[in-house]
């Protein structure tokens, strides 16, 4: 006899506040208490790197860069201290904001366009990792447009939607999260892998009520980690996960909050998926602020630990 079992859709995680214990399938309808939590450490990084601007976990160190200017890129040991420097010569730091990865290669994202959101020369530089350990580093160019930017005209700073500070690398496919300055969303836009001009889709739109600053992503257990702050100076993890295919918004959506007032919070990295590194960048407004740039270590086993072991 042949016995079926109608499917039951809800909210999978017994950590919201209306788990459904009966639910087989994860709609993202789950709904989660304020949370906030503090870093196990933060410790001053080198004067080098007081513009740190990006993070990855990669060959046994933390890479960081400048976001301006200097083409250097900084290995960290998990306390910041840098072990290893490598200049990338022959390309022009613009404005880097992120740097990510997959199995083969380190991308860098040159995409910063806050200053009058009118750059028509976004790109991402794609690096192989074997070569750039090797100190010979093998460097092409993914070039993209924005699928929906029609107006190029000068802006203000700090106006624009088509900013962007965030991305993730999955299998197939590059995943930007933008800077929203005046919604205070992120859109996430697809574009190819492949070395060329793109144009870069937008696939949807996540109201984080902030400003996203970074992302890391553990694409084997379907979880994303972004980081960023609101217009107020609050900072905030968002964690995306338990989604469908690529479809990043159609599972767990959970804001936890930061207990570090004011910092300009700019990178965010793993190396496990339980445990995390921020970085941030020096931020002086006298005689109010002198913050200097650092590194945090996140733990978010409590939250975690139960998913990445299922």
């Amino acid at each position: 006899m042949n016995t079926t079992y109608a499917q039951i859709s809800g909210c999978t995680d017994p950590l919201s506040k209306n788990y459904n214990s009966n639910a087989t399938v994860n709609d993202g309808s789950c709904e989660y208490k304020n949370f906030k939590i503090k870093p196990k450490y933060s410790i001053k990084l080198s004067d080098s790197i007081k513009e740190t601007s990006g993070l990855v976990a990669f060959d046994n160190l933390l890479w960081t860069h400048n976001d301006d200017h200097d083409t250097t890129i900084y290995g960290m040991d998990s306390k910041g201290k840098i072990r290893k420097k490598f200049i990338l010569e022959k390309v022009k730091n613009n404005d880097w904001e992120e740097i990510s990865q997959d199995s083969s290669y380190l991308y860098i994202g040159d995409f910063g366009n806050n200053a009058a959101g009118n750059r028509r020369d976004l790109h991402i530089l794609k690096i192989e990792k074997k070569s750039f350990l090797d100190r010979k580093p093998i460097i092409d160019t993914i070039s993209f447009t924005y699928s929906d930017q029609t107006d190029f005209s000068l802006q203000k700073g700090n106006q624009t939607n088509f900013d962007c500070e965030s991305f993730i690398v999955s299998k197939d496919s590059i995943y930007l999260f933008t800077k929203q300055w005046t919604a205070s969303k992120t859109s996430i836009y697809s574009l190819p892998k492949q070395s060329g001009n793109h144009t870069a889709q937008l696939k949807n739109t996540l109201d984080t009520q902030g400003l996203i600053t970074g992302a890391t992503f553990l694409e084997s257990k379907k979880r994303i980690v972004l980081c960023g702050y609101s217009k107020t100076g609050k900072l905030f993890l968002y964690l995306l996960y338990d989604f469908k295919n690529n479809d990043f918004l159609s599972g767990n959506k959970r804001r936890i909050n930061l207990k570090l007032p004011f910092h300009q919070i700019e990178s965010i990295a793993t190396e496990d998926g339980l445990h995390y590194y921020l970085t941030n960048e020096a931020l002086m407004r006298k005689p109010i602020l002198n913050i200097q740039q650092q590194i945090h270590r996140i733990d978010l086993s409590s939250i975690l630990n139960s998913y990445l072991n299922q």
